[in-house]
């Protein structure tokens, strides 16, 4: 597994946490950061992303509760939400990441860690906010 994909499911690590204790995530990051216990450190890339989607989360709950038709953000699988919300923030606030390979990467951990329908709900998803693009960030 590549360095960033490994980056990218500890910070979905650190967010589904958050999510389901009702939490910050910043402070679970601080936490991971202070005391990894038995997991191995967080990368740099997976504390730039829990923070990116912090900083921008309003904005990114409402993007996808916008174009995820029949769907809250609220009651999308907490697998898929923070998936979601670390692909739009690549997608709309990293340069250094190709959109499709967001995208893709996104998908990927779908695929591993979430339910048979998940790769192509995040995959619609992500396509249409890389889709958006342009109008997102005006």
């Amino acid at each position: 597994m590549a360095a960033r994909t490994k980056a990218r499911k500890r910070a979905l690590d650190v967010l589904f946490e958050a999510d389901q204790r009702g939490i910050d995530p910043l402070t679970v990051l601080a936490r991971r950061l202070a005391e990894p216990g038995t997991q191995a450190p967080v990368p740099q890339y997976s504390a730039d992303l829990v923070e990116g989607v912090v900083e921008h989360l309003e904005r990114i709950d409402e993007v996808l509760a916008t174009h995820s038709h029949g769907w809250t953000v609220a009651r999308m699988p907490a697998v898929d939400r923070n998936l979601l919300r670390l692909g739009t923030w690549e997608i709309l606030w990293n340069d250094d990441v190709p959109d499709t390979v967001a995208v893709s990467e996104a998908v990927g951990l779908a695929e591993e860690l979430s339910t048979d329908e998940s790769p192509s709900f995040v995959n619609g998803l992500l396509a249409r906010v890389v889709e958006l693009k342009p109008t997102l960030l005006a």
